[in-house]
C-alpha cells in the first residue's frame, strides 16, 4: 500500500484527496496533508479523523508517514517542493504546470534523473482517447507531413468573480501569468506532444483585455516548424460561448477535433503530388470523410473524477493509478515529470515574444525570460 501525502489543499488538492477517500486510487492510501491554511486542514480532518496534518512541507517529508506526494500548490513552488521531496526519497507527482519559468526546471529534471524516485506530472488530458488517437495518426504518417496546425481554445471562459476569489490568482507574483500558465498548460502540452515542438514563435498576449487583472487573458500565437509548417494557437478567458477546435493539416489529409468528435479527411493522393501533376485549373484531390470513434477500455463512471466526460479517458484518476503501479514496479507512467518543460517552453516563448514585440527562436534565452518576468513580478 503506497502512502500518499498532499501539499496544497486548494481546489485541485481537495479533488485529489477525495479520489483517495472515494477509493478510486488502487493500492494507495492518503495518510497526511499539508497546507498553511488551518481551515483547509480542518476540512481534511472532518473527512478523515485519522489523517495527519502539517503546515510545513519539510515536516511532512521528514515525518516518515508518506512514500509519495502530490504537489498542488501555487505554481512558483512546484520545482522547489518537488526537489525537496526527491531529496527525502519521496516519489513526486506534480500538478501542472511544472513551474513558471524553464530556467529552474532544468535543475529539477537533473535532480529527478539522479534520484531513486518516480517523478510524474498531472497532464491528465493525455488520457483522452481523442488526443491519443490524433497523436497515433500523426506519428504513423496517416495524414502525411504536417503543413499547418491550428488550435482555437477559447472555452475557458472566466467571469471577473473567478479572479476576485483568490489573491494569488491572475498576478505575476502569485501565479506567474494568466491563461497560458493556468488554463492552457494541458493544451500547450498536447499541441507539442501531437505535432512536435515549433522552432519559432511570434505572439500577442493582451494583459487584462477582458478582466481587471494584470496578466494575459487573450492570446494569439503564430509558430513555425523546422519542416516549414506553420501553426496558430488562440486562447482567451473572455470569449462566451467559446470554441475548442483543434485542426492538423497534412499533405495526405486533415484531422479536426471539435465537439467531442474526431473527423479524418483522407486524400486519395498527396496534395503535393496532385499539385505537381494536375492540369485542371480548379481541381482538387478526391477525398473521403470519416468520423473516428477512438476505442478505449471501458471505464466505470464511478472510477472517473466528478464531472469528467465518459469519453474523456481516465483523467486524474488514471494518472494517479499509473503512478502507483510504477512505484510498485507493475507499469509505466502516463507522463514523466521531465516532460513538463516542453509545454512550459511554449508558454514562456509566447510570453517573451509578446513582451519584446518580436519573434522568438526556440530554444530561447532563458535568463532573458526570467529577467523580464521579474520586471512584472
Amino acid at each position: 500500500m503506497v502512502r500518499f501525502g498532499i501539499v496544497g489543499l486548494g481546489n485541485m488538492g481537495k479533488q485529489h484527496a477525495t479520489f483517495f477517500w472515494d477509493g478510486k486510487i488502487k493500492d494507495a492510501i492518503l495518510t497526511a496533508v499539508c497546507d498553511t491554511d488551518s481551515n483547509a486542514l480542518v476540512w481534511a480532518i472532518e473527512r478523515d479523523n485519522k489523517i495527519k496534518t502539517f503546515t510545513s512541507a519539510t515536516e511532512l517529508y521528514q515525518s516518515g508517514l508518506i512514500d509519495a506526494v502530490i504537489i498542488a500548490t501555487p505554481h512558483y513552488d512546484h520545482p522547489s517542493l518537488s526537489i525537496e521531496g526527491m531529496e527525502n526519497g519521496i516519489h513526486v507527482m506534480v500538478e501542472k504546470p511544472v513551474g513558471v519559468f524553464t530556467k529552474n526546471i532544468h535543475e529539477l529534471n537533473k535532480r529527478a534523473s539522479m534520484a531513486d524516485v518516480i517523478f510524474g506530472i498531472m497532464y491528465n488530458q493525455r488520457t483522452n482517447p481523442m488526443y491519443k488517437k490524433m497523436r497515433d495518426m500523426v506519428q504513423n504518417g496517416e495524414i502525411g507531413e504536417i503543413k499547418r496546425t491550428s488550435w482555437i481554445i477559447t472555452d475557458w471562459y472566466r467571469p471577473q468573480a473567478y479572479y476576485d476569489n483568490g489573491g494569488w490568482r491572475a498576478t505575476w507574483k502569485g501565479e506567474g501569468g494568466g491563461v497560458l500558465i493556468n488554463q492552457c498548460p494541458h493544451n500547450l502540452d498536447l499541441w507539442q506532444w501531437i505535432c512536435g515542438m515549433p522552432c519559432k514563435v511570434t505572439s500577442f498576449a493582451h494583459n487584462g483585455k477582458w478582466h481587471v487583472i494584470e496578466v494575459e487573458d487573450d492570446v494569439t500565437a503564430y509558430v513555425e516548424y523546422e519542416n516549414g509548417a506553420t501553426g496558430v494557437f488562440i486562447t482567451s478567458t473572455g470569449d462566451f460561448p467559446g470554441t475548442n477546435r483543434f485542426e492538423i493539416l497534412g499533405d495526405l489529409g486533415k484531422l479536426v477535433c471539435e465537439n467531442n468528435e474526431l473527423i479524418h479527411y483522407i486524400l486519395d493522393m498527396s496534395e503535393r503530388v496532385f499539385n505537381e501533376t494536375n492540369t485542371e485549373m480548379f481541381a482538387g484531390p478526391n477525398f473521403t470523410r470519416n468520423i473516428i470513434n477512438p476505442q478505449e477500455e471501458q471505464i466505470s463512471e464511478s472510477d472517473l473524477p466528478k464531472g469528467a466526460p465518459a469519453n474523456g479517458g481516465t483523467q486524474h484518476v488514471g494518472i494517479l493509478n499509473a503512478f502507483v503501479k510504477k512505484i510498485n514496479g507493475k507499469g509505466e507512467l502516463i507522463v514523466g515529470g521531465e516532460e513538463g518543460i516542453k509545454g512550459l517552453t511554449l508558454s514562456n516563448a509566447i510570453h517573451l515574444s509578446s513582451w519584446l514585440g518580436k519573434s522568438i527562436q526556440i530554444p530561447f534565452d532563458e535568463e532573458l525570460f526570467y529577467q523580464e518576468l521579474l520586471k512584472r513580478s
